[in-house]
């Protein structure tokens, strides 16, 4: 290496990175079906990268590839398999890997325009398309955000504000009623999370019953907003779920927000897992209410494809964005520019990454009729797995499956069966599915959100488990 650059690399340096990164990216995308999607890890080989000091002289390209490919990528669980079907985590779409070299290369922080001008525009683009789909108008605005929690973090601070214009100067220090948030029992935790981390208090959570089809019930959502009206609390907000993270089901939008309206709480939609099944024609009904909410978070890198780390927070007015996180500092005022955003008062974040970037690289190099296809196809496959499972005698569902997870049981199994089972098909390398807990009974649990994931795949996993169940059934009736 050249001494004079001290942490840039010479010519042969770049020539060798650049080889050696297009021939990791060749064999990894080859080779998927064949990894463990579960690493035997070898805890020796980490436990040296703790124990072993940073070297004063550096081991060069080669002897950190060298690393990354004998201790790194062994001990990774290979997400992109196309039977890892335990979480809500897709694979990067192709082009992924090669936008986010890009991006590091340019690093720009998308804090305000002046640092960053193609990244506002880039960030402002994903957001108005994203805003677009869910029939937000010209007042609508966003940010990208590390996730879906963040996201629905940020919403619920956008809602105290919204709610209590001194909020920013007085904070919950007052003599005002304590704010209580609706959502359902099969809501994601991160509901509670932001409750906690923004001082509403846990006490102030509700968490309203669902239907047999695990949706938030609209007249206990009611009746808990009178309940809290009557004993002198302030009802604020209710997050909906368009497709909860246990069943997929999509909570009634509509009737939600006619409670919401008539009440003046904010509806704030968890859309992490669901929201962008709105572009599939299929059930694109299911969120045609959605642009009644006064905030939505949704994930990129889920059924975008984008890498970790890409979610996103849109909202009807993106006043409300500013009204809670535009700060005034002389060292960071630059001219106002009608062309870019300063996403710094939209959020949080002063210093941020081009998240959108990744976003924005896939959708042009692909199109997004290639998104709703594979969508379609994660679709096809869940459908195609819940089928399989109702045919089969030992095996039952525990729920319907309005997206892509499927959740079932293997009859007469506890839960220690269970999760035996599932530790078997990891075991053997067959697949890697959750566990589940629906309607009081335990069980399995696989979401499809692969594109790489096949009809033979599905029919692996059921004969598989069939053959497992089907054990079970004979060792109980010999006992």
């Amino acid at each position: 290496m050249r001494t004079d650059l001290v942490l840039g690399l010479d010519e042969d340096d770049r020539a060798t990175a650049g080889r050696l990164l297009t021939e990791f990216l060749d064999s990894y995308e080859r080779s998927l079906s064949d990894r463990p999607l579960v690493p035997d890890v070898d805890r020796a080989a980490l436990a040296s990268l703790l124990e072993n000091p940073f070297p004063d002289k550096g081991i060069g390209v080669e002897g950190l590839f060298r690393e990354i490919n004998g201790t790194i990528v062994p001990n990774s669980t290979a997400v992109a398999h196309p039977r890892f079907l335990a979480y809500v985590l897709g694979p990067p779409n192709g082009i992924a890997p090669h936008a986010e070299a890009i991006a590091a290369a340019l690093n720009q922080n998308c804090n305000f325009w002046q640092l960053s001008p193609a990244a506002s525009v880039v960030e402002r683009a994903v957001v108005t398309w994203l805003s677009g789909l869910f029939g937000y108008g010209e007042e609508a605005g966003g940010i990208l955000t590390g996730g879906g929690s963040i996201a629905t973090l940020n919403a619920l601070t956008t809602a105290l504000h919204a709610r209590r214009p001194d909020f920013r100067r007085r904070g919950l220090q007052t003599s005002d009623p304590q704010l209580v948030v609706y959502t359902s029992t099969e809501a994601h935790r991160c509901v509670d999370k932001a409750a906690a981390i923004l001082g509403i208090g846990l006490d102030n959570v509700r968490h309203i019953p669902t239907d047999d089809q695990y949706r938030m019930r609209v007249d206990a959502l009611e009746e808990a907003i009178l309940a809290d009206r009557a004993a002198g609390l302030e009802p604020f907000c209710v997050v909906a779920t368009p497709g909860t993270v246990t069943t997929g089901s999509i909570d009634p939008i509509d009737p939600i927000a006619d409670v919401c309206t008539r009440y003046g709480l904010w509806l704030h939609l968890d859309g992490a897992y669901g929201a962008l099944f709105v572009l599939s024609d299929r059930v694109r009904d299911a969120f045609e209410s959605a642009a009644r909410a006064d905030s939505i978070a949704l994930d990129p890198h889920k059924l975008l494809f984008a890498p970790l780390e890409a979610g996103c927070l849109l909202v009807r007015d993106r006043a409300d964005l500013t009204r809670a996180y535009a700060f005034h500092s002389s060292y960071l005022t630059v001219e106002e520019d009608d062309l870019m955003v300063d996403y710094m008062d939209h959020g949080p974040q002063l210093s941020r990454s081009f998240r959108a970037f990744k976003v924005w690289s896939a959708l042009r190099a692909f199109g997004v009729d290639a998104f709703r296809s594979a969508i379609d196809h994660t679709l096809d496959l869940a459908r195609h797995l819940a089928d399989r499972v109702a045919a089969e005698p030992d095996l039952e569902l525990l729920a319907p499956t309005p997206l892509t997870a499927v959740c079932f049981r293997i009859r007469n199994a506890t839960e220690a069966d269970h999760g035996a089972a599932l530790a078997t098909l990891v075991a053997e390398g067959t697949a890697l599915l959750g566990p589940a807990r629906v309607g009081g009974r335990h069980g399995i649990r696989a979401c499809v959100t692969n594109y790489r994931t096949t009809r033979a795949d599905i029919d692996l996993v059921v004969d598989r488990l069939a053959a497992i169940a089907g054990d079970f059934r004979l060792r109980s009736t010999v006992d």
